[in-house]
């Protein structure tokens, strides 16, 4: 049987600390648990992640400054010594229904923007909807701004279905 993939992509954006990483995995644990294929990319912007141990082989291969794959029998990790970009991104994801991206403000794509505690306005002319909690006044936000309950990942995923972007 050939699966027919949604292949919907949609961002998120924020301040740090403001609840994205947590939504953004609350988001896929339920769409992974309806069986739907998530994939995430995560972006970077200060090259501070770590992931790989000192000493290991396949960290010693990436300090030759070649690209490197590690296979296993669960995961496939790839350590390149460029960055990518999102097309390039799609491509090695393959197929799959959702792709959430955390971060990358200037992409693209339909963008939720998490706030607790403070709206940063500077966030206003990227985002489609505002994911935010009761410390926020859902009057402070613009009313071309969609409002979404930050702990209500169902209604999340229901904007996602009518507004992420097919790719």
């Amino acid at each position: 049987m050939n699966k027919n993939y949604k292949k919907l992509a949609v961002a998120f954006s924020g301040p740090s600390n403001s609840g994205k990483t947590t939504l953004v995995v609350n988001v896929s644990n339920i769409l992974n648990q309806k069986g739907y294929k998530v994939c995430i990319v995560k972006h970077d912007p200060k090259d501070k992640a770590i992931f790989d141990k000192e000493g290991k082989d396949s960290d010693k291969f990436t300090k030759t400054g070649a690209n490197v794959a590690v296979v296993s029998p669960s995961r496939t990790t790839l350590f390149k010594q460029e960055t990518s970009t999102i097309d390039e991104m799609i491509e090695l994801f393959g197929d799959f229904d959702y792709l959430l991206v955390e971060g990358l403000k200037t992409l693209p794509l339909p963008r939720i923007s998490v706030f607790r505690n403070k709206l940063d306005e500077s966030y206003f002319p990227v985002t489609n909807a505002i994911a935010h909690d009761s410390t926020i006044s859902a009057d402070d936000i613009p009313n071309n701004i969609e409002k979404l309950d930050l702990n209500n990942p169902e209604e999340i995923i229901s904007w996602i279905e009518k507004n992420a972007k097919r790719v």
